[in-house]
């Protein structure tokens, strides 16, 4: 398997434009943007060090030692073996059906297929602002991959690493050398449908499995089995059934009561599984929680424990119920002060403000940096206001306060249409590596970097920044 480079010896300028004009259109959405390719195209793929690249590698096998103890403090918590307010914060605001899923023994041992951080780099290593397990830009760093080694440069993973992992990891969740898998797309996801589209092709074009992509309403049900009903009218069996739409959404998807029981019943795989507490970033402030040190010691160990709590930020959740006058929110102090209640935190100048406020997950403001309010970017009226909001709607929406960490200054280069042109920009860079989970370990199919310009406070898809996969290099970030 792999691409045959059929572009060489082009200059930077040449290789840019190459890219410009045969990327897949319509690939990425940029919001008020039509245009074909609405971002800045690198001329070659973003480099990283050795040293960077084996760190994302223990970074992975982390992660998934985290949603494991994750998963199980769960467990054990709604049992009433471990402290109560872990289940309970993790429950928060969801109806109690997404609740009595999230707990079904079917799903039990459960964990996501697919593993995606947002990587900050900063001048003193790497910040994981983000854990997403219903992730997009998979389709899309594929994708780019593929256009890299058409001018023969191998991203990290491989150039075909996000499919071939993709199909490893449903090989592995089947039991079976040749599933067929459904990647089913609500409409409210439907920005990922261009992305995931390319990677149900190129799944089948380089015969790793026979996916296909489609809307809720395309599973045809049985008692035996799912079935897709594909374009030309056929319906095929599917063995497994990629989840792309979120647990908040549920109730607005067609058929989701018909997958759920065919998930339920063991006639389709799903991934990731219908557990709405493994999608909250709240589980950050529960690992940072001071009173769960031993908890987490016994499930994780504490050398990754430790590297953990170094790679999320601190986090706390914004719980709008009254401390007693002699306990204070561990770890969180204002102008040299302990923090005892909330509305303390509108005594901090902006340049104290070192933190964001953001939905913790069950909420359609929680991705997509949509409902994200960074807090010395606000005026002292909007950050109480932002404070207030986020008090009033725990009992729906709770949200967390983390610690802002910014990200190092690089220099990146772009392909500029209009110009013709290669322009530079300062910039700051998220990486977010796809690792897959395969028998228990954790294999990287891709890496995707998004350089967003420095004056930017929260990185993301944009027209100005550059998107594009990862490779090695001894001269790299």
């Amino acid at each position: 398997m792999g691409c045959t480079a059929f572009q060489p010896n082009l200059t930077a300028r040449e290789q840019a434009r190459f890219l410009y004009e045969t990327i897949p259109p319509g690939l990425f959405k940029v919001e008020d943007s039509d245009a074909k390719v609405p971002w800045r195209v690198a001329p070659e793929p973003f480099a990283l060090s050795p040293v960077t690249y084996e760190k994302i590698l223990r970074i992975g096998n982390d992660l998934l030692a985290f949603y494991k103890a994750l998963n199980a403090v769960y467990i054990r918590s709604a049992r009433g073996t471990a402290p109560g307010f872990i289940a309970e914060y993790l429950d928060q605001g969801k109806p109690e059906h997404i609740v009595r899923l999230s707990r079904q023994n079917r799903f039990k041992a459960e964990l996501p297929g697919v593993i995606r951080p947002d990587l900050i780099l900063t001048d003193d290593g790497m910040i994981a602002s983000e854990l997403d397990s219903v992730p997009g830009g998979m389709g899309f760093v594929g994708a780019m991959a593929e256009a890299y080694c058409k001018l023969g440069m191998e991203s990290v993973g491989g150039s075909y690493g996000v499919p071939q992992r993709f199909g490893e990891m449903f090989k592995a969740l089947t039991g079976s050398a040749t599933p067929t898998v459904a990647v089913v797309v609500s409409e409210e996801s439907r920005d990922y449908r261009p992305e995931m589209s390319w990677l149900c092709e190129t799944l089948r074009r380089e015969e790793i499995l026979e996916a296909y992509l489609c809307a809720p309403q395309d599973i045809v049900f049985t008692e035996e089995a799912l079935f897709v009903r594909l374009p030309d009218g056929r319906e095929q069996k599917i063995d497994a059934l990629y989840r792309n739409f979120e647990l908040f959404d549920l109730l607005n998807v067609p058929k989701q009561e018909l997958m759920l029981y065919a998930a339920r019943h063991q006639r389709v795989r799903m991934t990731p599984p219908p557990k709405a507490q493994l999608e909250e970033k709240l589980a950050f402030a529960l690992l940072h929680n001071p009173t769960l040190t031993n908890l987490w010691k016994a499930e994780l160990g504490n050398d990754v424990l430790q590297r953990l709590r170094t790679l999320f930020p601190e986090t706390w959740v914004i719980d709008p119920r009254p401390l007693p006058p002699q306990a204070v929110i561990a770890d969180l102090s204002v102008m040299g002060e302990t923090v005892n209640d909330w509305m303390q935190l509108l005594k901090a100048s902006k340049t104290e403000r070192d933190f964001v406020v953001k939905p913790s997950g069950f909420s359609e403001l929680a991705w997509g940096s949509r409902g994200v309010r960074v807090a010395n970017d606000l005026t002292k009226d909007e950050w109480a206001a932002t404070l207030h909001e986020a008090l009033d709607q725990y009992a729906k929406t709770p949200r967390v306060l983390q610690r802002f960490y910014k990200g190092k200054r690089i220099q990146q280069s772009y392909f500029d249409p209009q110009t013709d042109e290669i322009k530079t920009f300062d910039g700051r860079v998220r990486l977010c590596p796809y690792y897959f989970t395969v028998n228990d370990r954790v294999e990287l199919g891709g890496i995707l970097a998004t350089v967003a310009p420095a004056d930017k406070r929260l990185i993301h898809g944009m027209t100005d920044a550059v998107m594009a996969s990862c490779i090695l290099s001894d001269n790299g970030n």
